[in-house]
């Protein structure tokens, strides 16, 4: 019997965006049906990778420039590709993974104004060939989406104050150009890309999602059968 490929599902989209709302709810929707599912984040996912989550997200590298914070992406996204992610795909599971490439391409390219070549090689390396079968980019107007991570900090703080991480305390205009960046990647890689409208009834957007990710298990499937 031919062991099903695995499926590499990831999630992108601005601070607030519902990207982890969604990854779970998917994730128990795929499990119910007999799925073999791995969620993961980024930057983390790995013991590795989790250690730089901290050092990133705290500001603790900031001072270094955002060189030195996407070369930091970068090692983190290997040990989490190496550890995690080829692994459970070499393993026929379905992997959910909460901002992958796209990120850095957005957050450390375009806004950190680094140049595309530099990091181009910094993402060939850290992934040495896995990439997304499906991006899924969940797309909501900068300001919402601040306001809404605002309020999210706020109910996990349980009243206490909650300063804003690394990238969610950045100005408004810089969070609607990487919004923008999303969608022109979009645009540029149709074939693995989809654009999901943020701002609708969170029910309205998992069937969205589970439909799409359905037809790519489906596609899946008929590979490990032509195999």
């Amino acid at each position: 019997m031919v062991k099903a490929p695995g499926l590499f599902v990831s999630f992108e989209g601005g601070e607030g965006a519902g990207k982890s709302t969604q990854i779970r709810r998917l994730g128990d929707t795929l499990s119910a049906a007999g799925h073999e599912v791995v969620v993961t984040r980024e930057p983390g996912g790995s013991p590795g990778a989790e250690a730089v989550r901290h050092v990133i997200l705290s500001g603790a590298a900031e001072a270094y420039g955002v060189r030195m914070e996407a070369m930091l992406f970068a090692a983190a996204r290997a040990d989490h590709v190496e550890a995690l992610i080829r692994p459970a795909l070499s393993a026929g599971k379905v992997v959910l993974c909460d901002r992958f490439i796209d990120s850095s391409r957005v957050y450390q390219g375009i806004t950190g104004n680094l140049d595309r070549v530099f990091i181009e090689r910094l993402e060939r390396v850290a992934i040495d060939g896995v990439r997304p079968d499906l991006t899924l980019i969940l797309d909501l107007p900068a300001a919402e989406g601040l306001a809404r991570a605002s309020r999210r900090s706020a109910a996990a703080s349980a009243g206490q104050a909650v300063a804003p991480d690394r990238f969610e305390k950045e100005e408004i205009a810089v969070h609607e150009k990487r919004r923008q960046a999303f969608l022109d990647i979009a645009a540029a890689e149709p074939a693995r890309c989809r654009v999901i409208d943020a701002a609708r009834d969170e029910s309205e957007i998992a069937a969205d999602i589970l439909q799409l990710v359905e037809a790519r298990l489906a596609e899946r499937n008929l590979k490990k059968d032509r195999a």
